[in-house]
């Protein structure tokens, strides 16, 4: 996920998710009360700990690097 926000502009969660399991398998995805595939808790926990510039936009489900007008913290305004 780092190398690929390191070439995109951003990330979408809906491609990443994918991707993941595709790549990797189930052991790092999983299906939320949704019903919808969702990444692991886990693998979030350290694309944060790797990624501290980086912020959630929830509207369009995405993450991408902090802009000079984002406050501090990992939501997007």
């Amino acid at each position: 996920m780092v190398s690929e926000l390191d070439r995109q502009a951003h990330l979408y969660q809906e491609e990443v998710v994918w991707g993941i399991q595709e790549k990797f398998g189930g052991d790092f995805v999983y299906y939320n009360e949704g019903g919808n595939l969702a990444i692991s808790k886990k693998v979030l926990t350290e694309f944060h700990k790797l990624t501290p510039d980086v912020v959630w936009e929830r509207g369009e489900r995405l993450w991408r690097k902090r802009g000079g007008d984002d406050l501090p913290g990992r939501a997007a305004e």
